[in-house]
């Protein structure tokens, strides 16, 4: 028995070996992944400058309106690509979009307007270790959300960097606690918590609405729509809750200006993430979100005056081999009903128009053209050499019977 044992342990080892050895790290290490990794990192960045500008507005000028910061993000939406909406013609046309699924994009600019709210209030309650684990709340529930309703379907693999991404947020936690960072407000940290688990959930169903529409609709469809439904939600919002803290505001030049930069930087994140959830998923885009907290801790040692621990640059290596690891394996999708077609998925930007799935279809589509006019063209030189070889037998058929 034990020496039967010994030999599965020895045909496992041997298994593994030739497995490692076959692994070829140039099929791992590509250019799709290393640039999904550089955007992704590009929107952590984004994200950083949206913590920065609204630190020093409630810090320094003692400015905290989320709702006014959400309006102006929206309104530049709803500026750019809303008119590019009413600029379209036929079912691309805002109007088309609008009879046909107003209401969804209703939620879903509720859903994404009450995400970005909920999270900057739980701030006010909670603590912000607290903050930084809830959070993470969004990648099982985008998990659960993707199997569900995208019908993604997640390997071993996909699950082990998941959790070696969530061991990397540990360590930035512990670095925290550690270098006895503030923690913020502990006034209710239960209703803290609940709002930060609320705020995850609903980012998670707006990440999985985002990712079908632009890998089936439009990108310029979603953001416009979310811009529009966005802007108006945040408008009432604002002037009920929040008509009095803008009323109170000193306006000053650097209050416009931190206002602006960060409009900015949520303008230019929801303008590139579609980007990046079309060349991977909601999931993979978020786990490269994770570092967003890591950066705005190495900005904060050079602003705020932050204490650093090795611990940071631990989390932020760890968090990124995650990443690698789930990119580095596709998940696949379970066959479903291809979704109905619409002519709004014509006008997609060109940065929109390297989709890996549709050059790969193009690609194929090619190859069967160009074999079957190989076949063609085989044909008939065989048929002509036929019919010329015939033609040679008659010839000296005839010469030998005159002979």
């Amino acid at each position: 028995m034990d020496t039967k044992q010994a030999e599965d342990q020895e045909d496992r080892k041997h298994r593994l070996m030739l497995t490692i050895r076959k692994l070829n790290l140039k099929e791992v290490f590509t250019w799709q992944l290393a640039r999904t990794l550089s955007m992704g990192q590009g929107l952590a960045v984004l994200i950083c400058g949206t913590a920065i500008s609204s630190q020093y507005l409630a810090t320094s000028f003692h400015v905290n309106t989320p709702m006014l910061q959400s309006f102006l993000n929206y309104a530049l939406l709803c500026v750019t690509y809303t008119s590019m909406l009413l600029c379209r013609t036929g079912d691309g046309h805002m109007f088309q979009i609008l009879k046909r699924r107003w209401w969804r994009y209703l939620l879903l600019g509720l859903v994404d307007v009450e995400a970005n709210y909920t999270v900057v209030k739980a701030y006010q309650y909670t603590t912000l270790t607290s903050i930084q684990l809830l959070d993470c709340f969004i990648i099982p529930v985008l998990m659960i959300l993707s199997w569900w309703a995208l019908k993604t379907r997640y390997r071993p693999v996909h699950y082990i960097a998941v959790c070696i991404c969530l061991l990397g947020v540990g360590a930035m936690v512990g670095a925290d606690l550690l270098a006895e960072r503030d923690q913020g407000s502990t006034s209710h940290i239960l209703l803290g918590d609940f709002l930060v688990l609320i705020s995850a959930t609903l980012y998670a169903v707006s990440n999985v609405c985002q990712e079908y529409t632009v890998k089936n609709l439009s990108r310029v469809e979603f953001l416009g729509m979310v811009g529009l439904f966005g802007l108006i939600i945040s408008t009432i919002q604002m002037v009920i809750l929040e008509r009095h803290a803008i009323a109170s505001i000193q306006w000053r030049w650097e209050v416009g200006l931190l206002l602006f930069a960060y409009a900015f930087c949520m303008y230019a994140l929801y303008s590139c993430m579609p980007i990046v959830m079309r060349r991977s998923s909601a999931t993979a885009t978020n786990l490269s979100l994770l570092t967003a907290d890591l950066f705005s801790l190495f900005s904060g040692i050079f602003i705020f005056s932050y204490n650093f621990s090795s611990l940071y640059l631990v989390s932020l290596v760890v968090i990124l081999i995650g990443f690698i690891t789930f990119n580095a394996v596709p998940t696949p999708t379970s066959p479903a009903d291809p979704a109905p077609s619409s002519s709004s998925s014509t006008w997609e930007e060109g940065c929109d128009d390297d989709d890996p799935v549709a050059t790969q279809n193009d690609i194929t589509s090619h190859e069967v053209i160009t074999t079957i006019n190989i076949e063609e063209e085989r044909r008939k030189v065989a048929s002509q050499s036929l019919r010329q070889g015939n033609e040679d037998d008659d010839d000296g058929g005839g010469r030998s019977t005159k002979l």
